[in-house]
């Protein structure tokens, strides 16, 4: 290899402002978080809250955060999502909050009170979270796109592409894509050149990022791409292939220079399944308690707007390929199912049954599906342990038998009534794509995980994305 290729070259200047603005933005986010901690704990505790040394609170976060690498992270990722930093950012609050009043304590004749500590630490945890949410939303905002250059092939360009437009917490394009090897390629589908034409094609299309997949070519060339990249001072990232059989949850092993990963047990512990168990009844009493009025409302609308029952019931296959009875609001005119067969040729979505505008929709449905209302019902499910809040999704028989291999083990977890297939728009995967994110999840599932796809439904009912 060229030794020149060792030498990594400055960033673009388009580069490093971007990775500027969203540095700078999150400090400021979390030093705003830090003062309104401080002016409520003034509100609720008067003379008794944190006195000047409160102050301690804002180079403390800055400082810890420093060190978490919690500034430097966006640099590296296309995806500047804060919900997936939220475990860091949950023990640098609490670092931050065991710090600053131990210094408050040392000046101080009475030690500080528990209640105090726990609500510091407690909106310092959400406001940290929430500043750095809006944070990243204005730095996207005011920040031109990242032009991306893929080193790969036709088929791995064409999921990137689709990818880059469809996800809320990515602002990038994809300007093109260099073939690994020199052999004779076709020139559609974006082809730039080969991955001798690099240097050239990164000073003419202004490329901000160099995507490489990770099992295109032989190791050699894919090392090469890697060192060519960084070596021109773009930001690189690798498109692993094989996370998609053995998910991201691995632990790395370092065995004097030899990096192996150690792939965990598929599924979930017999612990790790009653922490579930009990989530999904905890969740799910407490939403039928609450919404219990607002649902009764919705029976009687349906009741009285067209002939038929209130709940819809279909069979769907559940965990481990038991079926059950599925419920929810009718949202169509009776006798919907046997017009099926005539409007197939109408059908929008692959290996899934989907029309935007299904003729068999009553008017007061066609509102719950668009607000997602008509899944109400499901907290039943849930209760009864049928269901999950969050897992795989529930398909109709049809939809389970076309699901082969080793794609069959989503039904290793009971299904959910949100997922990640209902964030990234169950309307626009095909089957195929979906049964794949079904057995990452189910792969590398935690109950983090399982709040980060709750608290990502909600924007995505309100926007809609998910219909």
């Amino acid at each position: 290899m060229d030794p020149t290729l060792l030498v990594e070259s400055r960033a673009p200047a388009a580069v490093l402002r971007r990775d500027r603005v969203f540095r700078r933005a999150l400090v400021g986010a979390d030093v705003l978080s830090g003062l309104l901690v401080v002016g409520l704990d003034i509100r609720v505790f008067g003379a008794l809250g944190p006195g000047m040394t409160g102050l301690a609170l804002l180079p403390l976060i800055v400082l810890i955060n420093t060190a978490s690498g919690l500034y430097k992270r966006d640099e590296l990722l296309l995806r500047k999502s804060t919900l997936e930093e939220g475990p860091a950012l949950f023990r640098a609050a609490t670092l931050t909050t065991v710090v600053a009043f131990l210094l408050e304590s040392a000046v101080l004749a009475t030690p500080i009170g528990a209640r105090l500590f726990a609500v510091t630490w407690l909106g310092l945890s959400v406001l940290m979270i929430a500043c750095r949410v809006a944070a990243r939303a204005i730095a996207r905002g005011i920040t031109p796109s990242e032009r991306c250059l893929l080193v790969g092939d036709v088929a791995v360009a064409a999921r990137l592409g689709a990818k880059l437009g469809a996800s809320p917490n990515v602002k990038a394009s994809l300007v093109g894509r260099l073939a690994q090897e020199s052999k004779p390629e076709s020139v559609g589908s974006g082809l730039l050149g080969t991955l001798d034409d690099l240097p050239r094609v990164v000073a003419e299309h202004d490329v901000h990022r160099v995507i490489v997949a990770g099992d295109a070519g032989s190791h050699q060339r894919v090392l090469e791409a890697i060192q060519r990249a960084k070596a021109l001072g773009t930001r690189v990232s690798v498109l692993p292939r094989m996370f998609e059989v053995v998910g991201s949850s691995v632990a790395f092993d370092y065995l004097d220079g030899l990096t192996i990963f150690g792939v965990r047990r598929f599924g979930l512990s017999r612990a790790s399944r009653r922490v579930k168990r009990a989530f999904d009844v905890v969740g799910s009493g407490l939403g039928l308690v609450v919404l219990a009025p607002f649902m009764a409302v919705i029976g009687v609308v349906i009741k009285l707007t067209s002939p038929g029952p209130v709940l819809f019931r279909q069979t769907r296959v559940g965990r481990d390929g038991h079926t059950f009875e599925m419920l929810k609001y009718r949202s169509m005119y009776e006798g919907a199912d046997a017009r099926k067969r005539e409007l197939l040729p109408r059908n929008e979505a692959d290996g899934l049954f989907k029309i935007a505008d299904d003729p068999r929709i009553t008017r007061v449905g066609r509102f719950l599906r668009r607000t997602s209302l008509d899944e109400l019902p499901q907290l039943f499910n849930v209760f009864r342990g049928q269901m999950s809040l969050v897992g795989p999704r529930p398909l109709v028989i049809d939809e389970d038998r076309r699901v082969e291999g080793w794609y069959r083990r989503r039904l290793y977890l009971t299904p959910g009534m949100t997922g990640d297939w209902q964030v990234f728009g169950a309307a626009r995967i095909p089957l195929r794509e979906m049964v794949t994110i079904d057995y990452l999840y189910v792969s590398n599932w935690s109950l983090w995980a399982d709040i980060k796809i709750l608290l990502r439904t909600i924007p995505c009912v309100v926007g809609r994305r998910g219909q």
